[in-house]
């Protein structure tokens, strides 16, 4: 049988899964129990789920993020070969399993145990920023499966992209870390760090039309 070298099954597997996991960021936000809202009221208890909005804001914008990149890398991605199929799907392993750590979040960010949901959390991410670093330096090793030569201009910029790339692991890893200080800093980091990246893939993408 032939093997298929083109990306677009690839592409199109991977926005299904980051569509479904952005989803089910929406199923970790509960509705308040009409038995549980008679002291207060609902705008009171409405209120007082905030942990729940802010989890599920910096998990949907950061996977919105990853997608994004992960789309300006596979157009730049001619063929594939199957570890690139596996980086693939450990990234996607990583994303889909968001969900989780984001409703455990927003259950314990403000319990004793909020340091232990932040890390988990927080390292969730930093997971995601080393499959993604892993996928994008097999993608890039030598040119490859760029369709480029190692020797070329788009291989050079294709090495700016991986200097890029290569601040995610160390930056997650210091949100993971900052995690067992505070829960409150690391959460923070982590939005903190999404917006960073959205702005540095625009400014790339703004450079290379």
């Amino acid at each position: 049988m032939q093997q298929d070298t083109k990306t677009h099954r690839i592409e199109a597997f991977s926005d299904g899964v980051f569509a479904i996991a952005v989803t089910l960021l929406i199923l970790e936000i509960k509705i308040p129990d009409p038995t549980a809202i008679a002291p207060r009221g609902l705008a009171a208890a409405l209120f007082a789920i905030w942990p729940s909005y802010l989890a599920f804001t910096i998990s949907f914008v950061t996977i919105l993020v990853i997608w994004a990149h992960h789309h300006w890398i596979f157009t730049a991605i001619k063929t594939s070969d199957l570890i690139l199929i596996y980086w693939n799907g450990l990234l996607l392993l990583f994303v889909t399993f968001v969900p989780f750590p984001t409703g455990l979040l927003a259950e314990y960010l403000l319990h004793p145990e909020g340091k232990v949901a932040a890390s988990f959390y927080t390292g969730t991410f930093l997971a995601i920023a080393l499959a993604f670093h892993g996928l994008w330096r097999h993608a890039s090793s030598g040119g490859k499966l760029l369709g480029v030569d190692a020797n070329s201009l788009e291989y050079k910029n294709a090495m700016r992209i991986t200097g890029h790339y290569r601040l995610g692991p160390p930056l997650y890893l210091g949100s993971f870390v900052l995690s067992f200080l505070s829960e409150s800093a690391s959460v923070a980091s982590c939005l903190l760090l999404a917006f960073f990246f959205a702005l540095r893939g625009w400014r790339r993408n703004a450079s290379n039309p």
